[in-house]
């Protein structure tokens, strides 16, 4: 895949992760303030949620550079990095699930080069790979306690289709931690994903 550039960042742009991926995710900071948990509604917008704030605390999870290791050689998986000006700064795993779908199993944005639609770039990469090999759209799963990734997942067209409140009480029985399942659905297969001025362009 040739890379992708995003006109709104000129400097910004996507393509298949290389031999530099594990010392970009050992170098890179994957943490994000946690503020406070959302109720979630299925049908309802993220701004009409009942917001219960916290005190505030980062949280971050582990990344394992190896975990996904073999997707990137695969026909039906693929990881790809985001570069603001030549400098590695997010990356994004994707599959195909069992039930047909497109699944982001790993999205995540360096600290410091946030704001900058590195994450929006990423998931138009996605839309991009799942049309392709004409699969019906995608999924994926964040909890109630991200709020600017429920915001980010709502502007790109997504909308939840199930929410478990019992997935992270084997970790924690107190948690109010809920995991919240993303998608975003390909209704006409035939539509230009990239049809929209705000989105990336494949260049040589």
């Amino acid at each position: 895949m040739q890379p992708v550039i995003n006109p709104n960042y000129p400097g910004l742009s996507v393509r298949v992760a290389d031999e530099g991926f594990a010392a970009y995710i050992w170098g890179s900071d994957f943490s994000f303030e946690v503020a406070a948990y959302g109720a979630a509604q299925i049908g309802a917008p993220v701004a009409q949620w009942q917001v219960t704030p916290i005190t505030p605390y980062r949280k971050c999870y582990g990344i394992d550079p190896e975990e996904f290791s073999s997707y990137r050689d695969a026909a039906d998986s693929a990881i790809f990095m985001a570069y603001l000006d030549d400098q590695p700064v997010g990356h994004l795993v994707v599959s195909t699930n069992w039930n047909g779908f497109a699944h982001i199993d790993e999205l995540a944005v360096h600290a410091p080069a946030r704001r900058h639609g590195v994450a929006k770039a990423l998931l138009d990469v996605a839309q991009f790979w799942s049309r392709k090999k004409k699969l019906p759209g995608i999924m994926l799963e964040t909890q109630n306690n991200n709020l600017g990734a429920c915001r980010l997942y709502e502007r790109c067209g997504y909308v939840i289709g199930g929410i478990d409140h019992l997935r992270y009480r084997g970790i924690d029985p107190n948690t109010a931690e809920v995991a919240l399942f993303w998608y975003r659905l390909f209704e006409n297969p035939l539509e230009n994903p990239f049809s929209s001025s705000a989105s990336p362009r494949l260049v040589p």
